[in-house]
């Protein structure tokens, strides 16, 4: 029986207003959230089926109270298309539109749809959705959190998947958005950047061990991006820090990939980080964004939550418990009103407290049970 998933109710009322546009991976389960709300009504439409992108193009409709158009953004004519199913159906008819691309990249092509849309993005499973204990935690961080590995197969199932499922990006959906002309080096860079999660990402770097253009590189993890393979997170500066400005870190939305336990448990904390943040951002209008701290004599802290560019959280995340770190603190000391926390994976002993600077240090668990 396949789990309801934390954006039903929100996608259900969206939809009493206007359209909806669900992005999210490939396989995070935006087709299995549509089939549940369409129930047994057949309104449901993809254009990769020759069949189904015959009617979308005759406008031959199913006779339902809700359309599903999925991966309709690889018709060029996508944004006229539904603007003018929409301007001519008005509220009567239901629309939702998903994709694994990022369908927000595309707004400011073509004929605007503004004002008649509502865009979610949905993540993959984390801890709070799940409802699970400790024994959750532990396959949620070997397996991923996508539905397939996480729920259906075994672990050495999930690491197969993992590999099939890079390969799948590159030839269906990246294939679809970019002319590729060295697919190779495309799936070497693919390859080799969950080495590098949670360290500075240098461009330069990975020009000279692909030895390709500074621009294709930077084209391709924008690319990479764009179909939800990774998310980069900027750094945040303010006046009163000495913060580095420009060097991005990456994550990837499939954290199984990642080989080392302490890179892929700083992934995992990202990812539950990233979807809070969407969450909030597409269902409350929050001005949320996700960052981290670096300043020029070495200190940082992994995760910095900020609303309206001021920082509200700072996260700091451990394999085991220890010692508050020393970039948490002084982030804590030069911003004392943040929610502040230092988590850690390896608890066969909860060890929580709060230091006199409000330093949460706490088993992960506590953290990620408060969002969604």
């Amino acid at each position: 029986m396949e789990r309801p998933r934390y954006l039903e109710g929100q996608v259900a009322a969206d939809l009493d207003e206007k359209m909806v546009f669900l992005g999210g991976p490939r396989q995070v389960g935006k087709t299995t959230l549509a089939r549940r709300l369409l129930g047994k009504d057949g309104g449901y439409l993809n254009w990769d089926v020759a069949g189904d992108r015959a009617r979308i193009l005759a406008r031959e409709l199913p006779s339902s109270q809700l359309w599903v158009f999925d991966e309709l953004h690889k018709f060029r004519d996508w944004r006229r298309y539904l603007k003018g199913l929409f301007d001519q159906s008005g509220p009567r008819q239901r629309i939702l539109v998903t994709g694994s691309a990022r369908l927000d990249w595309y707004r400011f092509g073509g004929d605007s749809l503004q004002g008649r849309y509502h865009y979610l993005r949905l993540h993959p499973f984390s801890y709070k959705e799940l409802n699970e204990e400790r024994e959750g935690l532990v396959e949620l961080f070997e397996r991923g959190g996508f539905p397939e590995p996480l729920l259906r197969t075994t672990r050495v199932g999930a690491r197969r998947w993992s590999l099939a499922y890079r390969e799948r990006l590159l030839r269906d959906d990246i294939a679809a958005l970019e002319n590729l002309t060295d697919l190779g080096r495309m799936e070497m860079l693919m390859m080799v950047l969950p080495d590098r999660v949670g360290s500075p990402l240098s461009i330069n770097a990975l020009r000279e061990d692909l030895g390709v253009a500074h621009t294709t590189v930077a084209r391709w993890l924008d690319v990479f991006e764009r179909v939800y393979a990774i998310f980069r997170l900027a750094p945040f500066g303010a006046p009163k820090l000495r913060a580095v400005k420009k060097e991005q870190k990456h994550y990837q939305f499939d954290w199984s990939l990642v080989p080392e336990r302490g890179p892929r448990f700083e992934n995992l904390v990202a990812s539950h980080l990233l979807k809070w943040v969407h969450y909030e951002r597409d269902h409350a209008g929050r001005d949320l964004e996700l960052r981290y701290f670096r300043d020029v004599d070495g200190r940082e802290v992994d995760f910095v939550v900020t609303e309206s560019r001021r920082p509200i959280m700072a996260v700091e995340s451990k394999l085991s418990a220890g010692p508050i770190d020393r970039g948490i603190g002084y982030f804590v000391a030069k911003f004392p009103k943040v929610e502040a926390w230092q988590v850690y994976l390896d608890a066969a002993v909860e060890k929580r407290y709060r230091n006199p600077a409000g330093i949460e240090h706490a088993p992960v668990e506590r953290l990620l049970e408060r969002l969604v």
